[in-house]
């Protein structure tokens, strides 16, 4: 009994999870997934070459992101791949999960929660005009905010806003102000007391658009869901890796990164870039 333990126990590393976006957003979740388990190794790539996903055709990135993703794969090796980009899993979670031979964790927009948590029954959802568009987000709405009112509001504007912000860059709180404004000024807008952040870029943001907002509402993303998610997902194995080398940040658009996303990945805790060519 003692040996099957004692070799389970050597199949079970400590674990390694690959957290992948078009830019930074999806440092939100890498760093949720850090906080839900700190002793499991966690890289990080950005298909900086392709961003953003929110303006880009659904076949262009259906082709792009199995593409990109076994590529990083085959650089990482993860126990699990975490696609930390709404407009990438209500897309293509199913193409990527058949491109890779380990589990696929996808981001879906907490409107379920929003749901069970708004008193007035209007919920406001920020995304990409990609992920507003997309049929996934309509059956998600279906299924758990029927009964509610939910203002659906696409800004390409904000993603880069967050890009901004995440280099340093000083912008002021007007853009904020004017990024978000579309959504409270629609018709019931001003009912608004729970806004789902269905774009992993926006809660880098998250004290800006409190900050502008017309009154005090509450922002809500899927960055602690995705964590849990994906640790059940690494319990579930038999074998985990034992790599327990320092994460790294990977490049995939074959040009060396600038020296702003740098300064975001030692922000975040991240150390050694690798640029990996796609395509």
């Amino acid at each position: 009994m003692s040996e099957a333990v004692d070799r389970t126990d050597r199949l079970r590393g400590p674990g390694r999870a690959l957290v992948f976006d078009s830019g930074v957003g999806g440092l939100t979740v890498a760093r949720e997934i850090s906080a839900a388990r700190p002793s499991l190794g966690v890289d990080y790539a950005a298909d900086t070459g392709f961003f953003p996903y929110g303006d880009k055709s659904d076949n262009a990135l259906r082709g792009r992101l199995p593409e990109v993703s076994h590529a990083l794969f085959e650089v990482a090796r993860p126990d699990v791949f975490v696609i930390a980009c709404n407009t990438a899993s209500t897309l293509a979670l199913d193409e990527v999960r058949a491109a890779l031979p380990c589990p696929v964790v996808g981001t879906v927009p907490a409107i379920k929660p929003a749901a069970t948590l708004t008193r007035t029954g209007t919920i406001g959802l920020l995304a990409t005009p990609g992920t507003i568009r997309r049929a996934y987000t309509a059956e998600l709405i279906a299924e758990f905010a029927a009964d509610k009112r939910v203002i659906l509001t696409g800004s390409l504007d904000l993603v880069r806003l967050a890009e901004a912000a995440a280099r340093g860059e000083a912008l002021p709180d007007s853009d904020f102000s004017r990024a978000q404004a579309p959504m409270f000024g629609a018709e019931g807008g001003d009912e608004i007391d729970m806004v789902v952040l269905a774009c992993t870029h926006f809660p880098l943001v998250r004290d800006r658009l409190e900050r502008t907002a017309p009154r005090p509402v509450t922002y809500i993303d899927s960055g602690a869901a995705i964590a849990r998610q994906t640790l059940r997902v690494l319990d579930g194995l038999d074998r985990l890796s034992d790599r327990t080398d320092s994460p790294k940040g990977f490049m995939t658009s074959g040009d060396a990164p600038e020296p702003g996303f740098r300064d975001i990945l030692a922000r975040f805790a991240f150390g050694e870039v690798e640029v990996v060519g796609v395509g």
